[in-house]
């Protein structure tokens, strides 16, 4: 109860700050919109909440649901599935080729982030849930948890940012 709790506070919280952020301007100042922000959908606040109630799910390697243990690609495809009933299947680097990237700079809640862990492209996913942080199924101190993106060691292995969303 007091996870769901927690969650509720956290997407009421994106959301809220969402919508009291100024808008990007030009360089001239005038208040020209250079780029639309990319809202934060429905569907997106779903894949965060059923991220989000997933926290201390025990690690298992090729994990595919939280009664057996997820792993970082079994974690991601289980949320999509649960939350939007979209299939999501393979590793961390066959989710990222089915997915559209996102520039690190224009991340929202509910896209996926990529990190280098193994010394391979795209060996980790996690999920982006905003202000910085993400959700993923680490295999040290195995239990799904967050963590935040500018940590030494994610700011030196992330990759890339895709969105299966919209």
């Amino acid at each position: 109860m007091r996870q769901s709790v927690s969650c509720l506070l956290l997407i009421s919280a994106l959301f809220l700050s969402a919508c009291g952020s100024p808008l990007p301007r030009s360089a001239d100042g005038r208040g020209t919109i250079t780029q639309p922000p990319r809202a934060v959908s429905g569907e997106a606040a779903e894949v965060v909440m059923y991220a989000m109630s997933l926290i201390d799910t025990g690690y298992r390697f090729g994990g595919k649901n939280p009664e057996a243990g997820l792993d970082c690609s079994g974690m991601v495809s289980y949320i999509f599935d649960q939350a939007t009933g979209r299939r999501v299947q393979g590793s961390a680097a066959d989710i990222a080729r089915q997915g559209r990237p996102v520039p690190r700079e224009q991340l929202r809640p509910g896209d996926l982030v990529f990190f280098n862990t193994m010394n391979r492209p795209f060996s980790h996913v996690g999920l982006y849930i905003g202000d910085g942080r993400f959700i993923h199924a680490p295999s040290s101190n195995g239990r799904v948890r967050i963590e935040n993106m500018s940590s030494s060691y994610f700011a030196q292995r992330y990759e890339a940012a895709r969105t299966l969303l919209d």
